[in-house]
This record gives C-alpha cells, sequence and structure tokens, in this order.
C-alpha cells in the first residue's frame, strides 16, 4: 500500500483539487495525507485524508480572500492585487511580480526543516506537491525525496524553452492583447523575478544540500517522474517538461456520491425556484479572490437579466449587499435572481446553460466536464492563456472586465446560450473519462515505493 502526503497552499482553489486526486488515491489503496494549514482539516476529513500540518506560505485563501483573516502585510498586498484589477492586465501582473517573492518563497529554510521533520514521522513513499509550492518543491528536492508535480493553472506554468518566463501569458485573447512597450516591461520583469527565484534555490541548496544539484531554472523545477496537469491536452499548449511523464487529468471533479444528492435542498429550491418553465439558468461566478470585483458581477448580472431570458446566480463573496444594492440590479426581478457568498459550483453546472467566469482553471476544466459555454473575464495569473485557449477550441468567449457593459455580457451570453460555442460538445466529450481517478491510475503505476 503506497503511502502518500499531499502538499497544498492554503488556498481553497488549490486544496480542493489536490484532495480530490488524494481521495483518488486513497480509493485505489493508497494511504494519503493531506499536508496543509489547520482551515483545511475539515476538507481533509470529508476527503477521507489523513491531516498533519505544513505551512508553506504566509499568505492565505480559505473560500473567500477578503474574509481570510491575514496579517497586514497580507492583508495590504491583497488590496493591492484588487486594486490594480482595476487598470487592466499589465498593472495587475506587474503588481503580482512585485508581490512574488513575499507570495511563493516565503522562509524557505523554515519549510525545509518543518518537512524533513513531517518527513521523519510519517515516512511516506512519495510526495504529491501543489507546484505554486516553490519552498516545498525545493525542500523535497534538497532532501531528495521523491515527489510527483502537481501543476494547478495553465500548463505553462512551468517554462520549458528560453523564452517562457513564469508570469507572462504565453498568449493572448484578442479583447486583452497589451501593446509591445507593455509586454516588454512585463517581460523585464518576469525575467527578473526569474534570477531571483533561481539564486534564491541555489543559494539554499548550496547551504543546505551541497551535493544536490543546484536547479538551473527555479520556475522550471519538477518531479522527474510525473506532472500532473488540471488541464486538457490542447494541441497548440507548450511543450511539457522532458523527462516526467506528462500527465493531463483534463479535470479534478470528484465522483458524485451515489448515496447522496448532487444538490442540498436549499440549492435544490432555488435551482427550481429559477428554472420554472424551462427557464435557462446562467452561473456568475469569480473566483475566491476576484468575487471582490463586485462591480463586474453585477454587470454581468444585469447584462444577462436585460438581453437573454435566462435566470442567473450570482456568487458574490464578502460582496453580497453590494451586488444586490448596486444601480444596475435595483430594478432586478426577484423571481430571476439569486445573489449568494458561495455556490456549489461542480454540483449547480449541470442544471446551467452557460457561465460567466474569471478564466481561473477550476472554473474552466469544470465547464468543459459539465459541457457548459462561458463567458470568461480574465483579470491576471494565468488567466488570459486559459482564455486565449478558451476561443481557440471554441468552448467560450472573452471580454474584457474593466470595459464590460450589460450589453456586452448579455448579447455575449445569449450567443453562448444559442450555441455559439460549438466546440464545447466534442471537448467535454473527450474529458469526460479523465479526472482525477484517471490521474490517480497512473500516478500510482509511476512513482517509485520508498525502499
Amino acid at each position: 500500500m503506497a503511502r502518500v502526503v499531499v502538499i497544498s497552499p492554503p488556498f481553497a482553489s488549490h486544496a480542493r483539487p489536490l484532495a480530490a486526486l488524494g481521495a483518488a488515491l486513497g480509493r485505489q489503496g493508497a494511504r494519503v495525507h493531506l499536508a496543509c494549514t489547520p482551515a483545511f482539516a475539515g476538507l481533509a476529513g470529508r476527503s477521507g485524508l489523513g491531516f498533519t500540518e505544513l505551512v508553506v506560505t504566509r499568505n492565505a485563501n480559505h473560500g473567500i480572500a477578503e474574509a481570510t483573516e491575514q496579517d497586514r502585510a497580507e492583508a495590504r498586498r491583497l488590496r493591492e492585487f484588487l486594486d490594480a484589477t482595476h487598470h487592466g492586465p499589465i498593472a495587475t501582473l506587474l503588481t503580482q511580480a512585485r508581490h512574488r517573492g513575499d507570495d511563493m518563497l516565503a522562509d524557505p529554510e523554515r519549510v525545509l526543516h518543518d518537512l524533513a521533520a513531517l518527513d521523519e514521522e510519517l515516512r511516506p513513499d512519495w510526495y504529491l506537491v501543489d507546484q505554486l509550492s516553490y519552498s516545498a518543491t525545493l525542500a523535497l528536492h534538497c532532501l531528495d525525496l521523491p515527489y510527483a508535480t502537481f501543476c494547478p493553472g495553465h500548463p505553462s506554468y512551468l517554462p520549458t524553452t528560453p523564452d517562457a518566463w513564469f508570469g507572462l501569458p504565453y498568449a493572448w485573447p484578442e479583447a486583452l492583447r497589451p501593446a509591445a512597450a507593455d509586454l516588454d516591461r512585463l517581460r523585464t520583469a518576469a525575467a527578473a523575478n526569474d534570477t531571483a527565484f533561481t539564486g534564491a534555490f541555489q543559494a539554499v541548496t548550496r547551504r543546505h544540500a551541497p551535493r544536490r544539484p543546484e536547479p538551473a531554472r527555479a520556475f522550471a523545477l519538477c518531479s522527474p517522474h510525473a506532472v500532473v496537469f488540471n488541464y486538457p491536452r490542447l494541441p497548440w499548449l507548450p511543450p511539457a517538461p522532458a523527462g516526467p511523464a506528462a500527465l493531463y487529468a483534463g479535470h479534478l471533479v470528484p465522483p458524485a456520491d451515489p448515496g447522496a444528492a448532487p444538490l442540498d435542498e436549499h440549492w435544490q429550491g432555488v435551482v427550481s425556484r429559477l428554472s420554472a418553465g424551462r427557464r435557462p439558468l446562467v452561473l456568475v461566478a469569480l473566483g475566491t479572490f476576484l468575487s471582490a470585483r463586485h462591480d463586474v458581477l453585477a454587470t454581468a448580472a444585469a447584462g444577462i437579466l436585460r438581453h437573454t431570458g435566462a435566470s442567473v446566480i450570482v456568487a458574490a463573496g464578502d460582496r453580497v449587499t453590494e451586488v444586490t444594492a448596486h444601480p444596475l440590479l435595483r430594478a432586478a426581478a426577484p423571481g430571476r435572481l439569486h445573489v449568494a457568498p458561495a455556490v456549489p459550483q461542480q454540483e449547480l453546472l449541470p442544471h446551467t446553460a452557460a457561465m460567466v467566469h474569471h478564466g481561473g482553471n477550476n472554473s474552466f476544466t469544470e465547464c468543459l466536464r459539465a459541457g457548459v459555454p462561458a463567458l470568461l473575464l480574465p483579470f491576471s495569473s494565468d488567466q488570459f492563456a486559459i482564455a486565449y485557449d478558451a476561443e481557440r477550441a471554441a468552448v467560450g468567449r472573452c471580454l474584457d472586465p474593466n470595459a464590460l457593459t450589460p450589453e456586452s455580457a448579455g448579447t455575449t451570453v445569449a450567443a453562448l446560450i444559442a450555441g455559439q460555442a460549438h466546440g464545447i460538445t466534442a471537448l467535454s466529450s473527450r474529458l469526460r473519462p479523465l479526472g482525477p481517478a484517471w490521474a490517480a491510475t497512473r500516478l500510482l503505476r509511476r512513482m517509485p515505493a520508498r525502499p
């Protein structure tokens, strides 16, 4: 029986798919622990996993970023990030580049010490580590412990060519393509981070594991055995890393519990009320960080209500009051609109005709699995690359969230409901047999047992 420790940063959008993959490993006989902050012990229990505490970064997001308790510095960086989203892609990505060291490589020596102690206690055969937990990957490298890499976002998060940089999208959707000078500024910042992270990786390796090879490029450091991509294998994607098996899981939606209803009684009632008379239903959600952009949520919802016959569910995070009180929605018919802090997105998608989301990887792949076309409104990180892929695969449309109007949102969603995303059916059919069980089977075949 394989013993596996799954290492996640304390972000709900990362821990949930990792827990789904951990649970799939458990169903195939592995003994699995989730290593994260205490706020995720409950997720581990619900997923049938053991739990052990490990802190790999200072910041956190337990489900709604604004409602997660942070120290003063982390709260300030979150506010700077959200403010930057109002100024477009380049301002946002430059802000993220400036925050990268504090966000992703905090306390690498402490993580190395804590991971060595965890390994001494649990003695797993191998680890599954989130690729954005750079301190944990570095620690595993220094300790020479076997691990598989989990890439939680776009596959280009693992740069494999000299001109590819973490933090610089490999492609842009037409609606958000920056000017050449802005791209040069972003490329310079991304290259500087690449140099800084690689220097830090090499210094820690020299200091703590002088017999181990120094990483040639920090952002490209990954498992020599296997990399799991929470993404479909699309023919135009950049090449995967040479060496490890590239496992494109397609999605990490866990299988439905055969003994439980997909939706609880409350949400069954909401769906029944909103879809009465065969009215189509549209889900609007911008993820656990970007729900703070209540202006965009309200604009999208208003446009759908005005320009389609659909009802709307909005996941508003900590901004329920701001969304419901927004001038664009004051006259909205309550029979067609439901606003909640959080929604059971995976369970709702089979009931929806379309979704509006931010281009986050989980939303993108969950929509693909459910066969639901989407309007993508990307703000940051890898969302621009995902939006590009969505348009190229003909499974969605992309608009600039800061230039969104009720008319542009409504007419675009109306076209999606009418069948404009002609690629969604074929791609959904390809991805449905994949997922956590598919990835778990292949990981168990490829990962070595501990001596």
